[in-house]
């Protein structure tokens, strides 16, 4: 069942996003070659649990992180490790989730390691580019399938592909709520959004095809070629006249 959020509950959630956003800050200036993920998650706990919040991605399915720490062909949900030291030229993907006052905040960004290649540069610029086209047809009365229609053909215009075998999500008192939010689809189909929904839109695109493989031991996705992947991901609160970004 999808949830309509009050007022009270949006500024809660507001609240959530407001830490998400700076702990993803913090992140991005201390991810630099030489430093392990596993360091850059327990400053993330640090930081979440200084304000009061819980880190949402810990121990949720058994997943051992605070935040999920993807390198260059891992897709999402990568776990911290003390080995998996950052390297120059990679693509370094953080996803992060709080919870605070019953509710929950979700982003994801994806930052370059050093100077990386011009084809994995312009991967990270167009899927965070390819979340502003998506929010520029999201608005009270538009359809779920406009939103996934609009960074498809973004991402696809720029010779790169987009993940279908993982999506969005609604967000709230659940990490992940209904419904599915794909980033590809038809304009005109699927849900018809009403104000006061929140999601957590994030677009998943790959430098090569868009199939993935699921680790059979353990969490991470990875692309099933091998190549660099990107993410990009905000918590936002439908309105009448379009969106709210929660972790911005």
């Amino acid at each position: 069942m999808i949830t309509i959020k009050s007022s009270e509950q949006i500024e809660k959630m507001k609240r959530a996003g407001a830490i998400v956003r700076d702990v993803l800050n913090l992140i991005e200036e201390h991810a630099k070659e030489g430093v392990s993920t596993k360091y850059l998650d327990r400053l993330a706990y640090d930081y979440i649990t200084k304000q009061g919040a819980q880190p949402s991605f810990l121990n949720y399915g058994g997943f051992p992180g605070s935040i999920c720490a993807s390198i260059d062909e891992e897709v999402v949900h990568g776990v911290p490790s003390k080995k998996k030291i950052l390297k120059e030229g990679q693509l370094f993907k953080v996803d992060a989730g709080a919870y605070i006052d019953g509710y929950h905040a979700d982003a994801a960004r994806t930052f370059a390691i050093g100077e990386v290649s011009s084809e994995k540069k312009k991967l990270l610029e167009v899927c965070r580019e390819s979340f502003f086209e998506g929010m520029k047809v999201l608005r009270e009365g538009a359809r779920l399938g406009d939103l996934g229609y609009s960074i498809q053909s973004f991402v696809e215009s720029h010779g790169f592909s987009v993940v279908r075998a993982l999506v969005g999500h609604g967000i709230g008192r659940q990490l992940h709520e209904e419904p599915n939010v794909p980033n590809f689809g038809m304009a005109g189909r699927g849900v018809r959004l009403t104000a006061n929904m929140t999601l957590a839109v994030e677009p998943m695109i790959n430098l090569g095809q868009k199939e993935v493989i699921f680790e059979e031991k353990g969490f991470t996705v990875v692309t099933a070629d091998g190549m660099p992947s990107a993410h990009y991901e905000n918590t936002v609160v439908i309105t009448a006249e379009g969106v709210e970004i929660l972790t911005l």
